[in-house]
């Protein structure tokens, strides 16, 4: 009777814990709008990588685009509960949770995607500074990341000159583009990047600061008359992050798999985007919005101005306890670096 039983708990154990290595169910969510090319250049590759990654067998993914389980603002905390495994989270939209983590939104003097994202990953990839500073501390793992290519002023209303856009009301997303939108005496309006067509279109706000990348799939070229080209008035970190958790309960095989990817996407999608922006200014053209270069005044204001937000967002954090000028100057060094 006894050797019964403990046969049968042998196989019960077998049976429980068998299937349950064997099936892993891994949830994904954004806010982006379907066909998006963020996804389809960092979530879609993940997927397919991952189920043909032999040590995930029965590997099962639940994709949640376009906001299906929350906002951009709910990303991070819908990862940290565990409703979600893997999500796109803007810091520029928690950054009462992960305020240095938008220092490369900030309008330093870059040009492209890469040169930030590079320097950026190297901060916050695992065993960064910013990972040890915000990440870790959050109980969440980057994977992979994107810094955008320097946002543009866009607006309904005609433009030509930096005095022109003041008062109007521009959308921002994050406290770095909010600061240097007050500095030149405009009406920052922070808002998630879903919510922005309608506003435009409605008149509540007057214009963006948005990268050429973002125009199209959110349709604001069609709402927009005269944009900035060739300037650098901040830009957008995103971030795809898993609980940390969850990536400990992972096979060590997928842990490697996936770490060794989210070096390889980094790397690979911010130039993939580069490419892309030449034909997205096309685009923007094509859309009838009037793409105009600072003049070489409005451009020196424009650093000058820059250069104060950058120094007043470290100050601000430092005065609250957070290592804003070293994250500032770590970032800076990185930029030299690339």
């Amino acid at each position: 009777m006894t050797r019964l039983l403990a046969s049968c708990l042998a196989a019960a154990a077998l049976c429980v814990t068998g299937p349950t290595s064997a099936q892993t169910k891994i949830k994904v969510a954004d806010s982006f709008p379907v066909g998006h090319y963020l996804p389809k250049y960092f979530t879609t590759p993940m997927m397919e990588r991952l189920k043909a990654d032999p040590a995930a067998k029965g590997l099962e993914f639940e994709y949640y685009p376009a906001e299906q389980l929350g906002k951009a603002k709910d990303m991070l905390s819908l990862t940290q509960s565990g409703l979600v495994d893997i999500a796109y989270v803007g810091p520029g939209f928690v950054s009462d949770k992960m305020p240095l983590s938008v220092v490369a939104e900030l309008p330093l003097p870059y040009t492209g995607s890469c040169q930030a994202t590079l320097a950026y990953w190297s901060l916050a990839k695992p065993g960064g500074l910013l990972d040890k500073k915000e990440f870790a501390p959050n109980g969440v793992r980057l994977l992979f990341t994107i810094v955008l290519p320097p946002y543009q002023v866009i607006t309904r209303k005609p433009f030509s000159t930096l005095a022109d856009i003041e008062g109007m009301k521009i959308r921002a997303s994050g406290s770095a583009k909010e600061l240097l939108l007050k500095k030149l005496k405009a009406v920052p309006v922070l808002m998630p990047t879903p919510e922005v067509y309608e506003s435009l279109s409605r008149g509540t706000i007057d214009g963006v600061l948005f990268p050429f990348n973002s125009l199209a799939p959110y349709e604001i070229d069609k709402l927009s008359k005269t944009g900035t080209i060739g300037s650098n008035f901040g830009s957008y970190v995103a971030n795809w992050v898993i609980s940390e958790k969850r990536y400990q309960s992972l096979p060590p095989a997928l842990q490697k798999d996936l770490s060794a990817m989210g070096d390889e996407l980094t790397h690979s999608v911010c130039k993939k985007v580069e490419q892309d922006e030449a034909g997205d200014i096309e685009k923007t053209r094509a859309a009838g919005v009037k793409l105009t270069p600072l003049s070489p005044a409005d451009a020196q204001t424009l650093h000058r101005v820059a250069a104060e937000v950058a120094t007043e967002w470290a100050q601000n954090l430092d005065r609250r306890g957070k290592s804003g000028t070293e994250v500032l100057s770590a970032f800076k060094a990185g930029l030299e670096a690339k």
